[in-house]
């Protein structure tokens, strides 16, 4: 144990004690400082190997960098503590590789390349490598939503707007609903992982220096380095120009935000008045043993709360001066990493959300009835204004609607007894399972989606 005064290991440091929402699951785990120091150390591998390969570099110094590159043999907290002289942890790291590589091959480490190349480009593979299992339980989110709507395709329960009864729905169409947003945020994911691209710019964006060590054709080399490390190969050095950064802030902002929605649905109807879902196996109180919260969707409302302003920040440093810029790549590292974890742990509360999901149709059920036969006012509107007249329609429901609070009966019951419409079968009209629209085509052809 530490002392108050000690300061804390590397491992303590980043083991997510205030984020439970991304503690444990493998978005931490790809993300963490080890996982960035494996992407640095694989990034300067993989250019004295793009190097060897276009005859700019000994086969043997390729061999010699890559075994060299084994983060088991490097100090993370020593790292940090010495990127605090440079600004930047590439600094520090391309001294220790050099040593370990030894006086032979060691000046083959990092030649021509700047820290931002190496930095933007380990900060692609840490994406890269945490997108992967985000999308694996998006892809578990995803299905246990389609086996809901499924399910619940005819379940009716009541629509809200605006916090009130609206008209009646079907929890499969709101399910149904959820899935979109998940393949839409699955599809971004996508498109952006396949996009990102290595860096490699030299001091100012002109690949000059790896002409100096002779390369005839330095682009030749950015494609060579991208395909080492299974990026895109991108067209102009990316410096100052931060598609990718913001793209990723984007497609994570916005997978926080649809999954958040699904949680604040979520939240809402396990409310103890409503009851009309529950989580699988909800958390504890430290104070009321009654309680089962409802954490996973706690969690991942909470995700979604912090991602928007993550990615301002990261959409404000595309204002970055000159060829590089002071402070704006800076900026981006924390805020990059913070969002995807809190994508990556949202996904995952998601899923196991989804999986456990419990709902009470008959809280559904029952809750149509609570405001005695109002939720379907609409239909009773369009139903009876050919039939009496559309203003005569109007003042009618609107008549009968303040007697159904003020004398507790029934809007059935109250129609029942007006003379113009005894010839009328109001019980089809009044039964608010009879009223959910076009609900189960929507969620079928919601499903059609793969």
């Amino acid at each position: 144990m530490t002392s108050p005064a000690s300061p804390a290991s590397s491992a303590e440091a980043d083991a997510g004690l205030l984020g439970p929402g991304w503690a444990g699951s493998p978005a931490a785990s790809a993300s963490g400082d080890t996982a960035f120091l494996r992407a640095l150390l694989d990034a300067e591998a993989a250019l004295t190997r793009a190097q060897a390969a276009l005859g700019l570099a000994p086969a043997e110094a390729a061999d010699a960098v890559t075994r060299a590159a084994d983060p088991a043999c490097f100090d993370v907290r020593a790292l940090a503590e010495r990127a605090r002289a440079g600004g930047n942890p590439v600094i520090p790291l391309v001294a220790d590789l050099t040593r370990a590589v030894g006086e032979e091959y060691g000046p083959y480490v990092h030649r021509g390349a700047t820290s931002q190349d190496i930095m933007d480009t380990a900060t692609m593979l840490v994406a890269v490598r945490t997108l992967d299992p985000v999308l694996a339980d998006l892809a578990r989110t995803e299905a246990a939503l389609a086996r809901l709507a499924r399910e619940h395709r005819d379940t009716v329960m009541p629509g809200r707007t605006l916090t009130q009864h609206a008209v009646p729905i079907t929890f499969g169409l709101k399910a149904a609903g959820w899935r979109s947003l998940v393949l839409d945020a699955r599809d971004r994911i996508t498109q952006v992982r396949d996009t990102l691209p290595a860096q490699l710019g030299g001091a100012a964006g002109t690949l000059a220096a790896f002409a100096a060590y002779g390369a005839d054709d330095a682009t030749a080399l950015t494609e060579a380095y991208a395909r080492e490390l299974g990026l895109c190969a991108p067209l102009l050095p990316w410096h100052t120009l931060r598609t990718p950064v913001a793209d990723l802030a984007g497609c994570l902002a916005f997978t926080a935000g649809a999954l958040g929605k699904a949680a604040a649905d979520v939240l809402v109807l396990c409310r103890t008045e409503i009851a009309e879902l529950a989580e699988g196996s909800g958390g504890g109180s430290s104070a009321m043993p009654h309680k089962a919260n409802p954490v996973r969707a706690t969690l991942i409302a909470a995700a979604a709360r912090r991602a928007p302003q993550l990615a301002a920040t990261l959409y404000g440093s595309l204002a970055a001066e000159d060829e590089r810029p002071a402070g704006a790549w800076h900026a981006e590292w924390e805020p990059l990493r913070d969002l995807l974890r809190l994508a990556g742990g949202a996904a995952r509360d998601a899923a196991e959300l989804a999986e456990g999901l419990r709902v009470d149709s008959d809280a559904m059920r029952a809750h149509l009835d609570l405001t005695h036969g109002l939720i379907v006012s609409e239909r009773l509107s369009a139903e009876l204004a050919p039939l009496i007249g559309r203003a005569r329609a109007k003042d009618l429901l609107t008549e009968l609607a303040r007697r159904t609070y003020t004398e507790g009966r029934g809007l059935g019951e109250l129609l029942a007894e007006q003379p113009e419409l005894k010839d009328i079968d109001l019980g089809p009209l009044t039964d608010p399972t009879r009223y959910t629209g076009s609900a189960g085509a929507l969620i079928d052809r919601a499903l059609e989606r793969h």
